[in-house]
């Protein structure tokens, strides 16, 4: 009976050690072991969050007709500076005296780049005046003509100038060679399409990022626009770019107003900086440069018009890259560099699982705290309290920050609750103190009370 008593007395002792060791560990840990004690951040919950903190959605972003992005084509080709005609006119190009029988026309025949049929006749470049020099004749508007239109307006000059007779009059107009357009494309990126998001995809723009594609290239008339330009140098701007395209013009009124625009910016700049409590302003949009969206918002429709995407000599086509569009995680996360998705929002959970860590997921120890992976003994992944706050630390104007908490439990049942990422925003994974304390428990017990259980058992035995 005494053997029986001693040894139910020793299990109730052992038991009472175990639940003193946890609950030492308890109070040691809520002293120097949890992190919302010990590095708190103090954050504004998701729900009661601004509505000018929140991320701009973009998944209903509808991607505009490229269409728009072409002038119209006329029915007639219409004629103009650069333009280079085949003309015969015979008895006067060439010049032929009455008595030799008149020279056949030259034919002309176009590279193997060009879609222009075979010509007719001695080659004659529309000027810059937009007029066309003929013998014996003052240099003949010809700008906006068809070649029907041109024909026939020779043929009139002639015979009203009593050159030709009217039965002789009888000119053959071709086009031997287009007019171009020199431009300019900027390509940041190289043109790439690039790879998507996640680790890879970052690697894969970032890398694209490095380079600049484009050149100049020359554009026949009537297709001198951002649709051909941009065709011609790789094709729509792809996923490491950004969802715009800008123009600059080569015009001397634009180049002195985006000189003026710089000069103002920093004027006012300089001004503010004097003030050391003043915010520096941002640098706004420059009017002179025309930017146009690729993606808008359902019902919107761009105002595009053919003289927006019609190109000139020297106009410089810039489509930038989006490497700036990433998003930085830590805490309990694994630390990193993450890519943003550039046509779908992307929500708190959805980030956690692009930086490799899901809710539920083995947080891999905590960073020897006390949530800890790493010497737990017979403690699973599964035993523990997952970590329940994510801290969104926002970037706001005037190099400020703001400290979003969003409570994971929440998250999970309701979407309203799970706020969108934005460039620059630093994720922070945290447990909750009474996780951490929860954590501590199980381990302890685990690493220390069921050892004491065992052992007050083989001592029974």
């Amino acid at each position: 009976m005494r053997t029986r008593l001693s040894t139910g007395r020793r299990a109730i002792r052992k038991l009472r050690a175990v639940v003193t060791t946890i609950a030492a560990g308890v109070v040691v840990s809520s002293l120097s072991g949890c992190t919302a004690i010990t590095q708190p951040i103090d954050g504004i919950p998701a729900s009661r969050l601004p509505q000018e903190f929140l991320a701009e959605p973009k998944n209903d972003l509808v991607p505009v007709d490229i269409g728009v992005l072409a002038i119209d084509q006329p029915r007639e080709y219409e004629l103009g500076p650069g333009d280079i005609l085949g003309v015969y006119i015979e008895g006067v190009l060439p010049f032929n005296p009455p008595e030799k029988p008149p020279e056949p026309p030259p034919v002309n025949f176009p590279g193997a780049d060009s879609t222009l049929p075979p010509s007719i006749g001695f080659p004659i470049a529309v000027m810059e005046d937009g007029t066309l020099s003929l013998p014996l004749l003052d240099p003949m508007p010809v700008e906006g003509l068809t070649l029907e239109q041109v024909r026939d307006a020779i043929r009139e000059a002639y015979i009203d100038a009593e050159v030709l007779r009217p039965e002789k009059a009888r000119p053959i107009v071709t086009i031997i060679q287009e007019r171009t357009y020199s431009v300019i494309v900027v390509r940041e990126g190289g043109g790439s399409v690039g790879g998507g998001v996640g680790g890879g995809g970052r690697e894969i723009a970032r890398g694209n990022d490095q380079s600049v594609g484009g050149g100049l290239i020359k554009l026949k008339a009537y297709e001198n626009d951002v649709l051909h330009a941009l065709m011609q140098t790789g094709g729509l701007p792809g996923l490491g770019s950004k969802n715009q395209v800008k123009i600059l013009r080569a015009n001397e009124a634009d180049r002195l107003k985006r000189e003026q625009f710089l000069r103002d910016f920093y004027a006012q700049r300089k001004a503010v900086l004097l003030d050391p409590c003043a915010c520096p302003p941002e640098l706004p949009d420059d009017p002179s440069v025309l930017t146009i969206p690729l993606r808008v918002k359902p019902g919107v429709i761009p105002s595009i018009s053919d003289d927006d995407v019609r190109l000139q000599n020297g106009d410089i086509v810039y489509v930038e890259s989006r490497e700036t569009e990433v998003y930085y995680t830590g805490g309990l996360l694994p630390g990193g560099e993450q890519v943003l998705p550039r046509d779908y929002d992307l929500d708190v959970l959805g980030a956690m699982a692009l930086a490799g860590q899901g809710i539920y997921n083995d947080t891999g120890g905590g960073g020897g705290r006390m949530g800890g992976g790493g010497g737990m003994g017979m403690m699973s992944s599964g035993t523990r309290v997952p970590p329940g706050v994510l801290y969104i630390l926002r970037k706001t104007s005037c190099n400020e920050q703001i400290a979003i908490e969003v409570d994971l439990a929440k998250a999970m049942n309701d979407p309203r609750a799970r706020p969108l990422v934005q460039p620059g925003d630093y994720l922070i994974l945290q447990y909750k103190c009474e996780e951490e304390l929860s954590n501590f428990a199980i381990q302890t017990f685990f690493t220390f009370g069921v050892a004491e259980l065992l052992g007050g058992g083989r001592n029974r035995f």
